[in-house]
């Protein structure tokens, strides 16, 4: 006889064994699921999980100026190991983070109050498994940071440009700052240009992740090794830069002037022995300037008006078509009235009966429009594209302007006459300082070179080589040009003589633009000269923007004569005179 109770638990207990049956079951399918169906997939997962590729990084090329005499290089731009130090929150004591935040403070005077509360509560976060307190840090700093024996921090060496000339040449250069990831990134200049060819590529390194999140190298890992950056040779001569650029800086503080640029040429190869752009600034504390427009290379991406000094081009247009000739002679109206217009000369001079070069020499306006006037609108417009104004000039350098001569496409005979004298439209400095090279260069127009160098890992180099971009006039009409520049600085503009040597040049004070007239008391001043003049070797521009002079031949002038002179002799080149 079974009882009721017995059956029971009987019954129960055959439910609990099917149970433990279904579920030994369910395990083993899935056992066999996950081992074997997917085996391989967790297999991946795992590796994924240990194994790791850690970026390798690639040293940045490094950039020099050099003695173009010797062949000497100085190091412009280069790497340096700079202190970098960490905190690991998990090993600050709780409680202790403000207490580590105030011996931080005093030994990194750099530390703000707000950057103190920032640095607290980082600290206090003890998930965070690492926070970059500072970089570039003082090694006096780190000293007292390492004596001071603080727990939770860290030190390591990292790579960060460095710039050992300081504002030599530094809107040239540009600066290296960070992406928003913390990776260099070249900004401006050279660094921005050639941001890719100088940062080489990024490797990686291969291996299993150990129990503190370090890298274990495995046999037979793969990894790629990163490939350096290449250094970059330049063509400017660091003596030259440095005499041209103080000269200048002289200029820009005796003439009180906003700004100032210059560009010195070599007439043969278009390579460029000195740049400057002022106000300039330290790359190595770019972060401190008080506004970035002195990041701005001058020479390159500033166009503006020019002024007087085109009347060469002009001139040399005219010559190339056979329209004038430097002893043509023309009446001078004294103003002149296009499309409603009125053009006078400056000061309201009038000057009778002049030559082609006396018109170059006096500086006339209404001389240039008669000559502009012979070539006519669309030919005027041809020969200004062709001498490379309204396009880059292919200098590889950033933030290069075009300049605008878009006012030469419109209708109306006024829009030539203005341009025939430097109005209208813009251009920058380099592109007059390269038109007025071909005209020292027999007419062939250069591409100018900055770079003489290119020096890759693994001994590969390449060098630059004279490139012509066009011939724009002929030999006769260049030739002819120089001889009346040259007759300008003999006869008008005494004070740009240069002992010994035969010096071509032209000034131009432009008036700039504001709210659709010209300005009574704002000019910018350009002299442009080549020296020596019956077989010109270099072209030197140097402008000043807004100074407190009344004529460019106060100010760009004498600036130019002496750079030029200690450039002439620091070549050793012979004088004829």
């Amino acid at each position: 006889m079974v009882f009721p109770q017995r059956r029971t638990v009987n019954l129960r207990l055959r439910l609990v064994a099917v149970g433990f049956g279904v579920l030994s079951l369910w395990i083993g399918a899935r056992l066999f699921y996950l081992q074997i169906i997917r085996h391989d997939y967790y297999v991946s997962l795992a590796a994924r999980a240990q194994e790791v590729a850690r970026p390798v990084r690639p040293h940045r090329g490094a950039i020099y100026l050099q003695d173009t005499r010797s062949g000497e290089l100085f190091p412009a731009a280069v790497n340096k190991e700079w202190d970098t130090v960490y905190a690991v929150p998990q090993e600050i004591p709780a409680g202790k983070e403000e207490a580590t935040v105030r011996q931080l403070a005093a030994a990194l005077a750099g530390l703000t109050p707000e950057r103190a509360q920032k640095l607290q509560e980082k600290f206090a976060d003890k998930n965070l498994r690492y926070y970059v307190v500072a970089r570039k840090v003082p090694a006096e700093a780190v000293e007292r940071l390492k004596t001071a024996a603080l727990a939770g921090l860290a030190f390591a060496k990292e790579e960060h440009r460095f710039y050992p000339e300081g504002e030599l040449a530094a809107p040239v250069l540009g600066f290296v700052g960070e992406t928003e990831n913390g990776e260099p990134w070249g900004q401006y200049g050279l660094e921005g240009y050639w941001d890719k060819t100088l940062a080489g590529r990024v490797g990686f390194k291969a291996g299993a992740r150990g129990a503190l999140g370090n890298l274990i190298p495995q046999a037979g890992g793969e990894s790629v090794p990163a490939e350096d950056g290449a250094d970059l040779i330049l063509t400017i001569d660091r003596n030259l830069q440095f005499k041209a650029c103080a000269r200048l800086a002289e200029g820009l503080k005796e003439y009180q002037a906003k700004g100032a640029a210059l560009v010195l040429l070599d007439v043969p190869t278009g390579a460029i022995r000195a740049m400057c752009s002022l106000p300039a600034f330290n790359p190595n504390e770019y972060s401190r300037v008080d506004t970035i427009d002195v990041f701005n290379n001058r020479t390159v991406f500033t166009p503006f008006e020019p002024g007087s000094v085109f009347k060469a081009i002009t001139m040399a247009a005219g010559l190339d078509l056979g329209l004038i000739k430097s002893e043509t002679t023309f009446v001078d109206p004294c103003q002149r009235v296009i499309n409603g217009h009125r053009i006078r000369n400056a000061d309201g001079k009038c000057y009778g009966r002049q030559t082609m070069t006396q018109v170059l020499e006096q500086s006339i306006n209404t001389g240039a429009v008669w000559v502009q006037e012979q070539i006519g609108n669309e030919r005027f417009g041809d020969y200004v594209r062709r001498f490379g104004f309204g396009k880059k000039s292919g200098i590889t350098l950033d933030t290069e302007s075009a300049g605008d001569v878009s006012s030469l496409n419109k209708p109306g005979h006024i829009f030539g006459a203005n341009a025939s004298f430097g109005q209208g439209f813009t251009a920058t400095p380099l592109q007059l300082a390269l038109a007025f090279g071909a005209l020292a260069n027999e007419g062939r127009l250069l591409q100018p070179q900055i770079i003489s160098e290119a020096r890759y890992p693994g001994g590969r180099r390449e060098k630059t080589t004279p490139d012509e971009l066009e011939r724009v006039v002929s030999p006769a009409a260049a030739q002819a040009t120089l001889g009346m520049l040259t007759a300008v600085v003999e006869n008008h503009y005494r004070r740009a003589r240069i002992p010994h040597y035969y010096v071509a040049g032209k000034t131009g004070t432009a008036q700039i633009a504001e709210r659709g007239r010209y300005s009574a008391t704002r000019t910018n001043h350009t002299f442009i000269g080549l020296a020596p003049a019956d077989r010109a070797q270099l072209v030197l521009l140097v402008k000043y923007e807004e100074p407190a002079r009344r004529w460019a031949e106060q100010t760009a002038l004498p600036v130019f004569r002496d750079v030029m002179e200690f450039a002439l002799n620091y070549y050793g080149i012979p004088g004829t005179r």
